[in-house]
């Protein structure tokens, strides 16, 4: 099911929005900033506030991290062509890798535990000009912070890593690479691996003086995969576009939304430590915003959508620092919402229930608790069984392949299974948790123990 097409903004929306823009570039003493906002795959709002040297929707920025997110769906799209697996070892692709044990799926995740910076220069303000042996020969010995999978930590050396480890599995140069295979069939042709003629200039301001001072733009060589591409608010807006709704040459929407899957951070490192597979995760929207943000010196960047909606805002600044990525995001697409509702698609009946999700609907007891499982169709146009307790959602569950699984709450990832008593009664086991049609009558003996309220 799909909404009705995207229109631009109304003009009171686009002057709630300007001053929002406006606001972030005072406050952040920023040069020049400019966003645009998506709504239903098209740019609904496109502005930019202060000294842009070009036109607000063509003008390249360098967008630091938000490379991430392509180097990451690169590998994903290797991942679903069965050209490689997320469990691979790094040494499987690279022998003499550093830290060659972890996989690609951690490394991914930020849940590798390996260094958050490579050994040497700051790679960012320095370049790098060396390749694969040289880092390989600088990290060799070194130790890494903590053991894989015990905790996110956020790592660029580990995309450096993903880089080399892509240009080996293609044969192609990391850039030839995601230019070729991912960028270009999405028609993001001002994506670029160098400034283009006319790019802002990166800045820094000085803290007092109100005084401007120039940024490196190095080439990032071997660390290019984690924050060396330039582009532009169009450009990112296709970006996305496809985070939204996928693309069958590059990634299809399931194997895109399972990248938004929190991996092994959960938030205690502040904004953006929520991870997917190449993916910051922040709160917000109608159910979590999904993007990434960036910096680079002389420049700060942001893409976040909300997959629930059908929203996304992107931002460009050239400053080295005065923008809070991710927050800014959220607040343009907190304006928008405020101000223009998103129209949920029209309500329709469904022709069936999917087989294995019938049991499941009705109201269920667990001990004195009461929970109703109804049929949904989520914002993607897949069935699920949303259980709710009180007008709350405890938990939402999908068909995989032969199973039912929840996809949030507490037993996300977990089966429920339809089982029956001795007497003949259909119930319902979820995490050892016995769901039943009556409620529970002093001294049952419930799997899993005595439920508590």
């Amino acid at each position: 099911m799909s909404r009705p097409p995207a229109d631009p903004v109304a003009p009171s929306t686009a002057r709630l929005l300007r001053t929002d823009l406006a606001r972030l570039q005072v406050d952040g003493r920023l040069p020049s900033l400019v966003a645009c906002l998506v709504r239903d795959g098209e740019v609904c709002w496109s502005e930019g506030y202060g000294a842009v040297p070009g036109d607000a929707e063509h003008t390249a920025y360098r967008i630091g991290s938000i490379t991430k997110t392509v180097t990451a769906v690169a590998i994903l799209r290797l991942a679903a062509a069965g050209e490689l697996s997320l469990d691979d070892p790094v040494r499987r692709w690279w022998p003499r890798a550093p830290y060659g044990e972890v996989t690609l799926r951690a490394l991914l995740g930020h849940g590798a535990g390996v260094p958050a910076e490579p050994a040497g220069p700051w790679w960012e303000r320095a370049g790098r000009g060396e390749d694969e042996l040289a880092l390989a020969a600088a990290e060799a010995g070194r130790e890494a912070p903590h053991a894989p999978g015990r905790t996110f930590h956020y790592s660029n050396l580990g995309y450096g890593v993903l880089g080399v480890v892509l240009a080996r599995a293609t044969g192609e140069p990391w850039f030839e690479h995601v230019r070729d295979a991912v960028l270009a069939p999405l028609g993001m042709t001002s994506t670029t691996y160098d400034a283009p003629p006319g790019a802002a200039r990166g800045w820094s301001v000085h803290p007092f003086a109100r005084t401007l001072l120039p940024e490196p733009t190095h080439d990032t060589g071997v660390m290019a995969p984690a924050g060396q591409l330039w582009s532009t608010t169009g450009d990112l807006a296709r970006w996305a576009t496809f985070l939204l709704t996928g693309h069958v040459d590059v990634l299809a929407g399931p194997a895109l939304r399972a990248a938004f899957e929190p991996q092994v951070g959960h938030g205690a490192g502040g904004p953006g430590s929520r991870h997917g597979l190449g993916f910051q995760l922040l709160d917000g929207g109608a159910r979590g915003l999904v993007g990434h943000s960036g910096s680079m010196p002389g420049f700060v960047a942001s893409c976040f959508v909300d997959p629930a909606r059908g929203t996304g805002a992107v931002l460009l600044a050239n400053a080295t620092s005065g923008l809070a990525a991710g927050p800014a995001a959220a607040r343009l697409l907190a304006t928008l919402e405020a101000a223009e509702p998103t129209l949920p698609p029209a309500w329709a009946p469904v022709d069936r229930v999917p087989g294995p999700l019938a049991p499941l609907l009705g109201v269920w007891h667990w001990g004195p608790r009461t929970s109703t499982w109804a049929l949904e169709t989520a914002p993607d146009g897949t069935e699920e069984v949303v259980a709710a307790e009180a007008g709350r959602v405890l938990h939402r569950f999908r068909v995989r392949g032969a199973r039912v699984v929840a996809t949030e709450g507490y037993f996300t990832g977990e089966e429920v299974l339809v089982r029956t008593a001795p007497d003949g009664t259909a119930y319902l086991d979820l995490g050892t948790h016995q769901l039943t049609r009556e409620p529970y009558t002093p001294g049952d003996v419930v799997p899993g123990g005595t439920p508590s309220v």
